[in-house]
């Protein structure tokens, strides 16, 4: 839903400002007209990634397709910096060493209060289902938002922040221009406004690199996974535990485990499936692999 309402803003904002860029003549506002149409298609790809990485596991992929978010997320930050950080850093060079004057400035004021609200509004249904999950996860909302496992969250996030900020750059930068007559200032405004967005992107594309190559949890989810394999009655200690980001929300689980008594093989196997799939309730738990100590292995502490 939030990737909907972004995606919603974004075409209007990308059409109001591409319509007062060509009355004003505005480098500011070829920029963030530019970042506006860049971000509505990033949210296309969004909205692909939501789709594809909720899809059921099957025989081909037995731990699901919840990487395919980071694929599409991945694809929508070099989207950011190729569409929208390069065209304005090129604008604004442009028009640094050919200016052409500005006019109009009453309507590139309403624009961008116009984009501020409509931007504003995406924001904060964005950073409500972000506090929305930070708190179902005990975890702070920039961590949750910066490093969690929830890519488009992450996508919209940054890209609503960063029009928000390149609405400002470009306040200033019209500001100035007009205030001065320097065109210099507005040309400017569209480049600060380019590094801003490269900036975003490197940082989106990181994030999903990371997720992709495979991440694992935060050190107190492993802490906390690790007491509740020994809260099960027949499991008496932990060896070996690996934890792995396979989607938004899912972790893929193994572990190696000394069960209690001292049952016929046949018996074990039977138990350890049933352990397995009493894990796999666990709705962040994708899947769980379990295998036996070897005596001599040390205990992991949790």
């Amino acid at each position: 839903m939030v990737v909907v309402l972004a995606f919603i803003a974004n075409i209007l904002v990308a059409l109001a400002k591409t319509a007062a860029a060509a009355v004003t003549g505005s480098a500011s506002l070829v920029a963030e007209a530019s970042h506006s149409w860049a971000d509505a298609g990033n949210e296309v790809f969004l909205l692909v990634a939501d789709k594809r990485s909720a899809r059921s596991s099957d025989d081909e992929h037995p731990l699901g397709y919840g990487r395919e978010a980071y694929v599409w997320s991945l694809l929508a930050a070099v989207g950011v910096f190729t569409v929208g950080a390069v065209i304005s850093v090129m604008h604004g060079v442009q028009e640094l060493f050919n200016p052409e004057p500005a006019s109009n400035f009453g309507i590139a004021y309403a624009v961008l209060g116009v984009s501020a609200v409509l931007e504003g509004a995406s924001l904060v249904q964005s950073l409500v289902q972000a506090r929305r999950g930070a708190s179902k996860y005990q975890r702070d909302p920039v961590d949750y938002v910066v490093n969690g496992s929830d890519a488009t969250l992450r996508g919209v996030v940054a890209e609503d922040s960063a029009a928000i900020a390149g609405l400002v750059i470009a306040f200033v930068g019209i500001l100035l221009h007009q205030v001065t007559g320097n065109p210099a200032y507005d040309s400017i405004g569209s480049i600060l406004i380019g590094l801003l967005l490269a900036g975003v992107a490197i940082i989106l594309i990181n994030q999903n690199r990371r997720y992709l190559v495979g991440l694992n949890p935060p050190e107190r989810f492993r802490v906390g996974a690790g007491k509740q394999l020994l809260a099960v009655p027949e499991i008496s200690r932990v060896t070996y535990l690996h934890l792995e980001f396979v989607g938004p929300g899912r972790v893929f689980l193994v572990a190696a485990v000394d069960l209690t008594g001292d049952l016929p093989e046949e018996q074990v196997a039977v138990r350890i499936r049933r352990i397995e799939k009493e894990i796999e309730k666990d709705e962040l738990i994708q899947q769980a692999v379990l295998t036996l100590s070897v005596s001599d292995e040390p205990s992991l502490v949790f």
